[in-house]
């Protein structure tokens, strides 16, 4: 995250620290194949999975960024936070990050720490919520980035497709599969310590950062509160949908 935060300087751009959070996770299980090399099918099945999101997340947050201006979050900061923008940005955004990472990456420290055994009916449960959560916030990611790709829909809400389900089906994508990441690390030595991580996820996600702060900022529209009034904010509901 050290080193984002010097890309960031470079570009004048501190958005690339979503960038950051899925490469980040890629170099942490990196660097723990160099400390704990023996390889077993849990070891591969864990790694496979980590891969496959944080390459998936870089990508999309990348494509979604290339060639638009910073966050304004990021100004509204720069006016707070004053001559001590530069200090502030790197230990309450991109070291802050880099620890959040750590503590989520737990339950696969987990995994690389103990001893080798065969897939148990945990491990079957965990992939089947990890692949759940992916394709539904792959999917939910896709739909609004084609949508939002459209100039007519400027300005507009993301109303259909998985959005019609939930307001926030990324969000529940990425809970989903952080609880799957647990269960896979239940069979490893502590592995239920492991569950510190997608409860802090589900917690960030849920009730600091990521849903109140969209909500925050389309509340009062009208098209908002009639999508709100039917819509479920975070477990998507397909009764009686039309």
């Amino acid at each position: 995250m050290a080193l984002f935060y010097i890309i960031a300087l470079l570009l004048k751009n501190n958005s690339v620290v979503d960038i950051g959070w899925g490469l980040g996770f890629i170099t942490l299980i990196s660097i723990l194949h160099i400390f704990f090399p023996v390889l077993y099918i849990r070891k591969i099945l864990i790694t496979f999975l980590i891969v496959l999101w944080g390459f998936r997340l870089a990508a999309f947050v990348f494509a979604r960024n290339i060639g638009k201006t910073e966050d304004s979050n990021y100004a509204r900061f720069c006016e707070k936070w004053g001559k001590r923008f530069f200090l502030f940005l790197f230990f309450k955004v991109f070291i802050l990050y880099g620890l959040i990472m750590l503590i989520m990456a737990y339950p696969i420290i987990l995994v690389f720490n103990s001893d080798p055994s065969v897939l148990t009916i945990y491990d079957i449960i965990g992939v089947m919520l990890f692949i759940f959560g992916f394709l539904f916030e792959s999917i939910s990611d896709y739909q609004l980035a084609k949508f939002k790709s459209k100039p007519e829909n400027n300005g507009k809400l993301m109303i259909n497709g998985l959005w019609k389900y939930s307001r926030h089906p990324n969000y529940f994508g990425e809970v989903v599969l952080w609880w799957g990441l647990f269960f896979i690390a239940l069979s490893s030595n502590y592995g239920w310590t492991g569950i510190i991580s997608p409860l802090l996820i589900t917690i960030i996600l849920t009730c600091i950062y990521g849903i109140p702060s969209l909500e925050k900022k389309f509340k009062g529209r009208e098209d908002w509160e009639a999508y709100k009034a039917k819509t479920p904010k975070f477990f998507p509901s397909f009764m009686n949908r039309t």
